[in-house]
């Protein structure tokens, strides 16, 4: 009896899984970490690793795009089928900084394998979900007796990302023609958790700025001066304390224009995510949950805008009293932004939050930071649908559907390729992304083999 095309690509992993495992443990020794200069040499060595082993794999075009900072890699594979599709996979070969004296329990850059999970820096961030693909799209030619994929298959794999990406925007638009394509797949996100697969379906925005406020022209004496002029930290405290209002959410006027709200299938969708409140408290660190009145917790992180403070300060913060008003105080802040809030427009009325609220006889300075816009995919995008098929046929459940609190550069792509971007990732909560003994589970990182093996006819027939 001859194998069904979904057996065929299961022995084709199974068969050629001890290689590929090699391979990644030989791209992990590489420390591209891209945030040390001390290891720029090294992140060119992981884009040039990349480059031939995906030369290897079958891409007939592989290319090396220099940026201002570390290089990236694209390649291409067209398919023979002149109406095929084009699907873009984006990743990233830069890992987070790691150190055996950072509580390691071996090098985190000479990965080894324990009770079936491989340990290493970059093992689920990004290299092992990155290299996934390759196995992938040759077990795809494979089962279907393919010599070039149903879709025309393009990569772009930047070497930035744990920089923040700063390069990234420039070098999509640099090269806009060149990565044209009908879906984009990020495959730098995770899954619920072990034994509940999930396809991430947007991410949050965002926009983080810093306000300085001064006062006198030097620290005074409270006794001298106290209650006759203003008082820098006291109008940080103020400030502050106006960020939100009784229900959680944030009084800024104007900060929720065009904010893409919940659909009753998505509230319910989330609902049927095996969350436990208690158990997520304990990952947070936290005594109890709080937010914008209305929503679940679920919904808060992934769906909803946020402010919150990350640090504040001015004054005396030394031993014992020092009977001041101080010349200046500042606060850090960051929001997340969701589906429909423009950054430019949300840094425009926080300046004017400002503005309306400092008293006479204080000056004030904010600054932001470079932002990052909202991605999000309908539900109902047909590409989406065809990610979560081909998902559900490697690991025989029914897919679920979340998304990530974070943020990311995918909008970039979105905006800059007039394309939808969708996520597939096969990574979990415990993988300890940027934490000492950073993992990946080797079977669920062969799912992700899988998954992209029967991606690519489902994209063909999909778009």
């Amino acid at each position: 009896m001859s194998e069904t095309p979904d057996s065929a690509v299961r022995t084709y992993t199974e068969q050629h899984r001890a290689a590929f495992l090699h391979d990644l443990a030989e791209w992990l020794r590489i420390p591209s970490v891209s945030a040390q200069p001390e290891h720029d040499g090294d992140v060119r060595r992981s884009a040039e690793w990349l480059s031939a082993k995906l030369k290897e794999t079958g891409f007939p075009v592989t290319e090396i795009w220099e940026t201002p900072g570390a290089p990236a890699v694209f390649a291409e594979w067209p398919s023979e089928d002149p109406d095929a599709p084009t699907v873009l996979v984006c990743g990233h070969h830069d890992v987070q900084p790691a150190a055996r004296e950072d509580g390691w329990a071996t090098d985190p850059f000479e990965p080894v394998i324990r009770d079936g999970r491989m340990y290493g820096r970059g093992a689920a961030d990004d290299k092992g979900q990155v290299f996934f693909h390759t196995l992938g799209v040759r077990a795809h030619l494979a089962a279907t007796g393919r010599t070039t994929p149903a879709v025309t298959l393009k990569l772009l794999i930047e070497g930035e990302e744990e920089s923040g990406s700063p390069n990234f925007r420039a070098l999509a638009e640099q090269h806009a023609d060149r990565l044209a394509a009908d879906a984009v797949i990020v495959s730098d996100t995770g899954m619920w958790d072990e034994q509940t697969p999930t396809v991430c379906t947007g991410m949050r925005g965002l926009a983080e700025c810093e306000i300085q406020l001064y006062g006198p022209a030097q620290d005074i004496h409270s006794g001298s001066f106290g209650g006759a002029v203003p008082n820098p930290a006291t109008e940080i405290a103020r400030l502050v304390a106006a960020l939100h209002d009784e229900d959680g959410r944030v009084a800024i006027p104007g900060f929720y224009e065009g904010v893409t709200d919940l659909t009753d299938t998505e509230r319910a969708l989330f609902a049927q995510l095996p969350f436990d409140e208690a158990t997520w408290l304990r990952t947070a660190k936290s005594q109890a949950a709080s937010g914008e009145a209305g929503y679940s917790t679920l919904e808060r992180v992934w769906a909803r805008p946020t402010a919150e403070v990350n640090g504040i300060g001015g004054g005396y913060q030394g031993a014992g009293s020092k009977t001041i008003i101080p010349s200046s105080a500042l606060v850090k802040i960051s929001f997340r932004l969701v589906d429909g809030q423009d950054p430019d427009r949300v840094q425009q009325t926080v300046r004017a939050w400002v503005e309306s609220r400092v008293p006479a006889g204080i000056r004030h300075r904010i600054t932001f930071q470079p932002a990052t816009r909202p991605c999000l995919t309908p539900l109902d995008h047909p590409a989406l649908q065809a990610v979560a098929r081909a998902m559900g046929r490697a690991f025989g459940k029914k897919i679920l559907f979340t998304r990530e609190g974070g943020s990311g550069p995918a909008a970039d792509l979105r905006d800059v390729l007039g394309a939808p971007v969708l996520f597939l990732g096969i990574s979990v909560p415990s993988d300890g992304w940027h934490a000492p003994d950073e993992k990946v589970e080797l079977d669920l990182l062969l799912k992700g083999v899988e998954t992209t093996a029967y991606l690519w006819g489902e994209m063909a027939t999909a778009l």
